[in-house]
């Protein structure tokens, strides 16, 4: 569905789709921000609310598949290992929590204002522990991020402008072929475009782009383990 092939060349981009309920959402964002091997792609990050990707799709969450849902939480541990990625060990409070405030709140922002809010909630949820989903913390948050005044308008914003954006970019990740998290369309230099799904697919974008050269550097540091484990 995804695959076309562009008029022409261009520079190599990641259009990362999140919501901050994943764990598996956090650790490629975390892997996009802070492995070397991306330093010369270009990368979005686009906030969605999974539920509603989900619903459209007619997919069931792995928690409410027997057995799957013991799997899963291992499988975030595992790669959070694997890739030096900072995890709580044991699931957030009220796991899955009511993401759809916090994602309304981030279809508001910037994209200067989103990658730092991005940065901070994903901490804060999924290496703390912290119930973000809470409102009295997910105002403290974005009045840690940008000041008391600034947050009231985000949570005013969230309630309309934020509400038709998050639609609108589920509707986008859900047009590119997406049908979970974490969702990647990629772009590599020759303008041919892909999707890939789940942290256990990076090894195929990694390809799909062309940086299998920069694993050289990248399989010594920090997260070489992950990289094995993905190729």
């Amino acid at each position: 569905m995804l695959t076309r092939v562009l008029q022409m060349a261009t520079k190599p981009k990641i259009t990362l789709f999140v919501d901050t309920v994943s764990p598996f959402a956090y650790a490629a964002y975390h892997i996009l921000r802070n492995d070397p091997i991306f330093r010369n792609v270009e990368v979005e990050y686009i906030p969605i609310f999974l539920g509603g990707l989900m619903h459209k799709c007619g997919n069931t969450a792995p928690i409410k598949i027997k057995n799957k849902d013991k799997w899963i939480n291992l499988e975030r541990l595992r790669w959070s290992t694997l890739f030096s990625i900072p995890m709580f060990p044991g699931l957030p409070p009220d796991f899955p929590a009511p993401s759809l405030p916090i994602m309304r709140s981030l279809a508001t922002l910037s994209p200067a204002q989103l990658t730092p809010a991005l940065d901070l909630l994903f901490k804060k949820h999924w290496a703390d522990g912290v119930a973000t989903h809470k409102p009295e913390i997910l105002k403290e948050t974005l009045v840690e991020l940008f000041g008391e005044e600034e947050a009231s308008k985000v949570l005013e914003r969230a309630k309309t402008v934020g509400k038709e954006a998050l639609i609108r970019n589920t509707d986008r990740a859900f047009d590119e072929g997406a049908f979970g998290l974490p969702w990647f369309s990629v772009t590599n230099a020759k303008g041919e475009r892909e999707g890939f799904w789940g942290v256990d697919h990076l090894g195929q974008v990694v390809g799909f782009l062309g940086l299998e050269g920069e694993l050289k550097t990248t399989r010594r540091g920090e997260g070489s383990k992950g990289w094995r484990a993905v190729l």
